[in-house]
């Protein structure tokens, strides 16, 4: 788990020579200067859409108004509760607990389309199964942790280790805060700045030459180029080990396309496929409608690495010493 502070430290700046935004009229999405879809600015991905369709709704692929609404209200009355609840003390040996609702952020709309989950393929808004390669590696792994939960630091996630953020991937998933990202842009590199661990993603715009496929990177090798209006970014070279590779134990030739789209003046729709034959038995697509925001990114400041992992690591040495 990690500490949300989001408290400004430092101000960055990227050397980069950024153009203004344009301004939109009314709903129509703005140009850059050099004639391309301005997708700058501050993108608010929260939504209480879940990731897979509930599997009560069966093949639903929408709610109606009035679902969605009442959705939203009860959102809204359980974070009052859960706010207005009384502090409970935790006691040693029991449920130690997380997180209480106010550090929580992951919003109170579901998304504009009304749709019952954010995978829109396959039909069922479902991930598609493990392949039997896949399954195999996700039930070595389970037996793994369970026997060797703090042999040693690599044992513990990379974001509790605070090297990537849990949502920032790529590719970027809302989950349970800091569900914000920046998107600076030129004429050559579209720079990608999550607000979860501050990661920045730096992408070439231009035709070059791709990493050898024996060279792996956190967040893979991403190159970028226009569909028409649309952004496409195709990144492969995936460290099996980031935020989104090791959550669905996907292997290092795992690919992932990415696709932004500023559909009006305050939405940009990001839209991502996943394809692992080693991992899953067909790709599957997610769709997230982001929000233009007014707020700002903070740094990020996560306190694991420096004080939770030691605890985390000396507590499983005197477990095994019996104390």
């Amino acid at each position: 788990m990690h500490a949300l502070m989001r408290i400004v430290v430092l101000s960055t700046a990227l050397a980069l020579p950024l153009a203004g935004p344009a301004h939109a009229q009314g709903d129509a999405a703005p140009q850059t200067p050099w004639g391309v879809p301005d997708l700058q600015g501050v993108w608010d991905f929260r939504t209480i859409t879940p990731l897979q369709r509930p599997e009560d709704l069966g093949d639903r692929e929408f709610l109606t108004e009035e679902e969605a609404a009442n959705l939203e209200q009860q959102t809204v009355a359980r974070n009052e509760e859960l706010d207005n609840r009384a502090a409970q003390r935790t006691e040693a040996g029991g449920n130690i607990g997380a997180y209480n609702n106010f550090w929580m952020d992951r919003g109170t709309r579901t998304v504009g389309t009304r749709r019952t989950s954010l995978i829109i393929s396959p039909a069922n808004g479902r991930i598609p199964p493990l392949s039997p390669e896949g399954q195999q590696r996700a039930d070595e792994r389970a037996a793994y942790r369970e026997a060797h939960p703090a042999d040693s630091w690599e044992d513990r996630s990379v974001g509790e280790r605070c090297v990537l953020g849990f949502n920032s991937g790529p590719p970027m998933e809302p989950r349970a805060y800091n569900n914000h990202m920046q998107l600076f842009q030129t004429p050559d590199y579209i720079v990608i700045l999550n607000e979860m661990v501050h990661d920045a993603r730096i992408i070439p715009v231009t035709a070059g030459r791709p990493l050898d496929e024996d060279v792996t990177q956190w967040m893979g090798d991403s190159r970028g180029r226009w569909e028409g209006d649309t952004l496409v970014v195709e990144t492969a070279n995936f460290y099996n080990k980031n935020s989104f590779t090791e959550r669905y134990v996907a292997t290092t030739a795992m690919t992932l396309v990415e696709r932004f789209t500023r559909t009006n003046a305050e939405t940009l729709t990001y839209q991502f496929t996943v394809e692992d034959p080693a991992t899953w038995t067909s790709p599957w697509t997610v769709e997230v409608p982001m929000a233009m925001s007014e707020d700002q990114v903070w740094e990020y400041a996560c306190h694991e690495g420096n004080y939770g992992m030691d605890g985390i690591l000396a507590g499983h040495r005197a477990e095994e010493a019996g104390q």
